[in-house]
């Protein structure tokens, strides 16, 4: 059985041929000690200085002239002894050597390392938080200068940091707060004296400001994820063939047209943009119009924006109440939800329209200036800043969990929110916090994160 404790060995390099491979290779200090001196005889192996050293195979034939590393633990990527290789990079000699290690390694159980086992190696032995192990990945996989920026950024500790300040700043107004709980026949002059409602309300603006700048970073790794709901013949598809200038999904007066999702990534201004055009959401009794509506209803759940569309030639209420029986349940925490009524050009200009929605002709591109703009805001695109960390989902989720958590007692502590309430919120919300940096969080979440990393990494 596979343990976190089994020496593990992988390439580290890009696969395919290079000038150079690496080979990496951790596990305990007397395991690799074992191993070194199998390879290499009695040649002493100095730490953190290269050696240039021959990797010999079974019959003592040499596979090649290597440059040998070794990093005695704690002190290394992952927090045990590594050892790495750097050979010819071609992929016959990458796995030769790496056969002649297993070989060798059999007695200690030396094996194959899994996706992103190095980066949780170093997550479990606290060289790294979970945060900055996933800004490895992002670093890696970033498609543009400033996401890699970003992504170093995060991997050096700015988007950890700032989530552990106002998760101490969480710890610190709880721990208040319970001491009070000790002195109840003091319970108002704490309150007063300690400005609790005040703290309260500075760190549910610290943890907007954080969801702002999250949100950000998740634009600049993922792009802005924008799915387009409402029921049949309200103009989704012509709304999104408007905003990709080209007849990407197929419109018709016939209601239903739309039997799945379609997905397609547009740039709005310098906004990376994944627009996800869905089925109508509505009852139906039609076997495949059922299957595209539970699809718009699993969009919904990676959204970062919903735009919910109607139809300025119909009535809005029922068609509201409907949508929201349908994704409701689905909508995930902090999900932004924007109002647009589309086809204003066949508005008779005799209904109320609510201030906060956003006014469009699809057909005519009336109002679709204001509806980008929107969308640019809420990805922070507008304030002109790059960023100062990737982040992700997941992130985005916690942060606004925490949030939730900490509105519940927003300006209410002492008269209508009891103080063990208060108390209790608070340390949900720090919970909520405390799983970006995984401080809590689930082996199954654990193994679901960096199995998505590459191998060797």
């Amino acid at each position: 059985m596979e343990t976190d404790k089994d020496p593990i060995i992988a390439r580290a390099s890009a696969a395919g041929r290079g000038g150079i491979g690496i080979i990496r290779i951790s596990g305990s200090e007397e395991n690799l000690q074992q191993l070194l001196k199998a390879l290499f005889k009695d040649r002493r192996i100095e730490p953190r200085h290269a050696h240039l050293l021959p990797v010999r195979d079974a019959q003592d034939n040499i596979i090649d002239q290597t440059i040998v590393l070794y990093f005695p633990g704690p002190a290394s990527y992952t927090g045990e002894t590594v050892l790495e290789i750097q050979a010819h990079g071609g992929p016959a000699v990458m796995q030769m050597i790496i056969s002649r290690c297993m070989e060798l390694g059999a007695s200690m159980r030396l094996r194959q390392a899994q996706p992103g086992e190095f980066s949780r190696r170093a997550f479990l032995n606290g060289r790294l938080d979970l945060a900055q192990a996933e800004a490895v990945a992002d670093l890696i996989e970033a498609s543009s200068q400033a996401a890699a920026r970003a992504a170093a950024r995060s991997m050096q500790g700015e988007f950890s940091r700032e989530v552990l300040r106002i998760n101490g700043d969480l710890l610190e107004l709880r721990a208040y707060i319970e001491a009070t709980i000790d002195f109840p026949e003091e319970e108002v002059d704490f309150i007063e004296d300690g400005h609790v409602n005040e703290r309260v309300e500075f760190i549910a603006g610290e943890l907007e400001a954080l969801s702002k700048n999250a949100l950000r970073g998740k634009v600049l790794r993922d792009g802005l994820t924008v799915v387009l709901v409402g029921a049949p013949n309200v103009g989704k598809s012509s709304l999104m063939n408007a905003l990709a200038r080209e007849e990407v999904a197929i419109v018709t007066d016939i209601a239903g047209t739309t039997r799945d999702k379609i997905d397609h990534a547009v740039n709005l201004d310098g906004l990376t943009v994944n627009l996800i055009d869905t089925a109508g959401v509505r009852r139906t009794d039609d076997k495949v119009e059922r299957i595209g509506i539970e699809r718009t209803l699993q969009a919904v759940e990676s959204a970062d924006v919903v735009v919910h569309l109607t139809s300025a030639d119909r009535s809005d209420q029922d068609n509201l109440e409907e949508t929201m029986r349908f994704i409701g349940p689905r909508l995930r925490d902090g999900v932004v939800f924007l109002q647009v009524k589309n086809k204003m050009d066949l508005s008779t200009g005799t209904e109320e329209i609510p201030e906060d929605y956003i006014l469009i002709s699809a057909k005519t591109g009336q109002g679709l200036e204001d509806l980008v703009g929107r969308l640019k805001d809420i990805a922070g695109a507008c304030d002109g800043a790059q960023g100062d960390f990737l982040a992700r989902t997941r992130h985005l989720d916690c942060i606004a969990r925490a949030l939730d958590h900490v509105n519940v007692i927003r300006g209410g502590v002492g008269s209508r929110v009891g103080l063990d309430i208060a108390a209790e919120e608070l340390r949900l919300a720090g919970l909520a916090l405390g799983e970006i940096v995984g401080q809590t969080v689930a082996d199954d979440l654990l193994g679901m994160i960096f199995s998505k990393f590459c191998i060797g990494k």
